[in-house]
């Protein structure tokens, strides 16, 4: 009986753990049997069955007649470069908040940055469109309706998360190595680009995958502040999809692979590096 019992405690996470992972991956399975069914009378028939024939050309369908391929690589473009510039800023005020010696005024930014994580980013909507809509003077064009739109208030918008992380990460790092690199010559950009910021590589690359997935999949600024179809991404053009092939489930669903799968592959081989990240700077800082 004991016996008995010892095994059920062991196999009972592991049960719950698989109806998890079963639940999670179902939607994505239906969408993804759905995407190489013929028609919409195969998928209405057996909506949860292995398709009988497989049709990839849905996929071509969907990649080069419902311009899948163009929101594809805005929403590429974007979410990388966002990303990238959100590193720089950020690490750079982390690295002056957490590693400089103004102890006053870095608790007060660092409390400030805090600010920004209170506030929800829907409510930011109409302050962001009257900012936007003011800098045409600034670069003598209008920015609403470019790319310029969503790169600036993404960017922006994910600095207080990426600084907290970092600062978290920086923080463990000792200080005799920064001494070290001063007495060897190096300035404070020295000790930044050179110490710091090779060591803090875990924590970028977990940001990194953070916002950019966040890039990836937002919609509403996108919905907005976008209006040329040559200029959307790929959530946005997913609707204008959905509107254009609503008769056709399999295109569609060909579609909705294509919007997901980026961030599968992200998450499935980059999982360890966001993990090892996050508790790195939360364990040691």
């Amino acid at each position: 009986m004991t016996m008995t019992l010892r095994s059920m405690k062991k196999t009972a996470p592991h049960i719950l753990l698989l109806g998890f992972l079963i639940v999670t991956l179902y939607p994505f399975i239906f969408v993804l049997f759905s995407s190489v069914k013929s028609d919409n009378q195969a998928i209405a028939s057996n909506p949860f069955g292995f398709p009988s024939s497989f049709h990839f050309e849905n996929y071509y369908e969907a990649w080069v007649n419902a311009k899948i391929s163009v929101y594809f690589l805005n929403s590429l473009y974007i979410s990388t470069l966002c990303s990238v510039a959100t590193i720089i800023f950020a690490s750079m005020g982390a690295f002056a908040i957490t590693r400089m010696r103004y102890l006053k005024m870095s608790k007060g930014l660092y409390q400030f940055i805090l600010i920004g994580l209170l506030i929800p980013g829907n409510a930011l909507l109409l302050p962001i469109f009257i900012m936007l809509n003011k800098m045409e003077g600034v670069f003598g064009h209008p920015i609403l309706g470019t790319h310029m739109a969503l790169i600036l208030p993404y960017t922006a918008g994910a600095i207080p998360f990426t600084v907290i992380i970092l600062s978290a990460f920086m923080r463990s790092i000792p200080g005799e190595i920064e001494e070290a690199a001063v007495m060897d010559g190096l300035r404070a950009k020295g000790v930044f680009w050179k110490i710091i910021m090779p060591i803090t590589v875990p924590a970028l690359v977990t940001v990194f995958i953070i916002n950019f997935i966040g890039n990836w999949n937002e919609f509403i600024l996108a919905n907005f502040f976008i209006s040329t179809d040559e200029l959307r991404t790929l959530p946005v053009g997913m609707v204008g999809f959905r509107d254009i092939y609503n008769t056709n489930y399999a295109q569609m669903s060909a579609g909705i692979v294509f919007s997901i799968l980026p961030v599968m592959i992200i998450y499935a081989v980059l999982q360890k590096q966001i993990i090892e990240g996050l508790t790195a700077g939360g364990v040691k800082g």
